[in-house]
């Protein structure tokens, strides 16, 4: 089934910026209901989803699913419905009296409507060391870098869902792997903190954090401090991954919608944003919970409420 079509040039009804789970669902419904969608991706369709390794939690697949071969379903079909996709970064937002004008690094868009829905990236630990080997023993991606470290010794930095999750990922590849997370209990949900703690290839490094990340040409080593006290350790590894939060890909949105302190857009139920024909669905928003099944609904709603905007203002 084939959406509208669009010549180069002309005006979209719908633009979708981001490609992750909210994006892509946005895209399936804009398009189902026959709005002109382009969605503008920097990446790969699917975002941070696309590179988990394993999804478990996601209804309607009781043995779990690859990240990749979910939002590659996902892409299918939304493009089965007539959802476009274009490869690009978008720069600035602007409103241009009821459009809404799209630039991107080589190019410009106008649209009656946008939803935002650019999801976060992961935080920098922001010790010394970190730039300086990140791809060279630092990463923040256990499916993309997992396999470099066969039979070597890394750590994992966090406690929550990611960390754990990945952690055990690794161990498919890591002799050993190190958990070090600041506080003397996990944040991960209880029946992945079992998998872990009862797993001979992982070892936790309690109530410790990262000071600095050293070696020579590669990662050897990593400075570590206790959180009580001054006790100072030095951890061999050959590898870190670190995983310690998202913070919100919003920068181009500054001055234009409303966000919170964090820069997370703030949106409403149906969410739209403080600007009337902006919406955002995803991780970029604020919301209780950042999961593919919460992108999902957020995207469904932002497409429908952008389908009723456009239908009052014509």
């Amino acid at each position: 089934m084939m959406g509208p079509i669009v010549m180069p040039g002309d005006k979209y009804d719908v633009i979708i910026i981001g490609g992750g789970p909210a994006g892509l669902t946005a895209g399936l419904y804009a398009s189902r209901a026959r709005l002109a969608t382009l969605l503008i991706e920097e990446l790969i369709p699917g975002g941070q989803a696309a590179v988990t390794h394993q999804i478990d939690n996601y209804p309607g697949f009781p043995g779990g699913i690859s990240g990749e071969k979910l939002m590659e379903s996902f892409k299918q079909q939304a493009e089965s419905f007539g959802l476009e996709i274009a490869q690009g970064r978008v720069e600035r937002l602007t409103l241009n009296g009821d459009h809404k004008g799209i630039r991107t690094d080589d190019k410009e868009y106008t649209a009656k409507a946008a939803i935002i829905a650019t999801g976060s990236r992961p935080n920098n630990l922001g010790v010394p060391g970190e730039e300086k080997f990140k791809g060279k023993g630092v990463s923040y991606c256990a499916t993309c870098d997992g396999a470099f470290f066969r039979d070597a010794e890394i750590a994992v930095v966090g406690g929550g869902d990611s960390a754990i999750k990945e952690a055990l990922f690794l161990t498919k590849f890591a002799r050993k792997i190190n958990v070090i997370h600041r506080r003397s209990e996990l944040r991960a949900e209880k029946v992945i903190q079992e998998k872990a703690l009862g797993n001979e290839k992982i070892e936790f490094v309690w109530d410790s954090v990262v000071e600095e990340i050293g070696g020579e040409k590669m990662v050897e080593y990593l400075n570590l401090k206790k959180v009580k006290g001054d006790e100072r350790v030095r951890l061999k590894v050959e590898g870190v991954f670190v995983y310690i939060g998202n913070r919100p890909n919003s920068d181009f949105l500054q001055g234009v919608i409303e966000l919170d302190e964090k820069g997370y857009v703030k949106a409403g139920d149906n969410t739209e944003t403080s600007s009337p024909g902006i919406f955002a669905a995803g991780d970029v928003r604020t919301k209780l919970l950042r999961q593919v099944a919460t992108a999902v609904g957020d995207g469904a709603t932002a497409a429908m409420a952008a389908e009723e905007y456009i239908s009052r203002a014509e």
